[in-house]
């Protein structure tokens, strides 16, 4: 997974201009939504909603824009009805992807998706292309200058976690998915400072890529990422860290 680490590096760089911004929030403010359509608008019952309140907030989300989105999720107010979506596919060099969505109109995001794929060199496949290769659960993100590996190792078995592994410049933490919420809010509790946290596809094994598969390999990432009705992309491609500099000019 280094080269999603550094990719997701990237990307939250890329996403501090005002565009990005506009787009991030969008996603926030579906998540927020369904969960309130879900599980109620009242996030002290409600884990799922307590998280996206916490995430949005954490990027600035206006609250006025978070109040909103709750109120369209009980049926406040008028809005979409978000329906969430699974798609899979195939990347470059034999690459698998899975891609989650949130869509008020599954005829139009599916045929977008497709094309994103064939314009990146890949295929938008039906259900089984791609899921066999992944493990669904939690994951969270931790940066290693605010968390050494002794303060993560006890509050992430006091908390609860799966496993931990080390993903060069961050910590991930993993979790099953029920219990990423629990997981979440005793490493929190415990005063560590959480990057970011997700239900997420984890790939049970990774292929190496590299040259043009590895260019066309994150360039189908961030433009399925990019996409309003996808909440998140995942792949089971890894690139090298001199690879992945040499791709992003660093």
């Amino acid at each position: 997974m280094s080269g999603h680490s550094k990719w997701a590096t990237i990307k939250r760089k890329k996403g501090a201009n005002d565009a990005a911004r506009g787009k991030v929030f969008t996603k926030l403010g579906k998540e927020v939504a369904t969960a309130a359509r879900l599980g109620g608008g009242d996030p002290d019952h409600n884990p799922r909603l307590r998280k996206a309140i916490a995430d949005a907030r954490a990027q600035q989300m206006p609250a006025d824009n978070v109040k909103r989105a709750i109120q369209r999720g009980t049926g406040e107010l008028d809005g979409a009805n978000y329906e969430e979506v699974l798609y899979e596919g195939t990347g470059p060099g034999g690459t698998l992807f899975m891609v989650e969505g949130m869509t008020d109109n599954r005829n139009r995001t599916a045929p977008e998706l497709r094309k994103i794929f064939d314009k990146n060199g890949g295929a938008f496949g039906s259900s089984g292309t791609a899921g066999w290769a992944f493990q669904r659960c939690g994951t969270i993100v931790l940066d290693k200058e605010k968390v050494s590996e002794e303060q993560l190792m006890e509050a992430a078995l006091e908390a609860g976690a799966e496993d931990y592994r080390d993903e060069g410049d961050t910590w991930l933490v993993v979790t099953p998915p029920a219990e990423l919420f629990q997981v979440l809010a005793g490493l929190e509790d415990a005063g560590l400072d959480v990057a970011e946290s997700q239900l997420s596809y984890l790939p049970t094994n990774k292929k190496e890529v590299s040259g043009k598969d590895a260019e066309k390999c994150l360039s189908l990432l961030e433009s399925l990422d990019d996409h309003d009705d996808v909440q998140g992309a995942f792949a089971d491609f890894d690139i090298s860290d001199e690879e992945l500099a040499r791709i992003s000019g660093e």
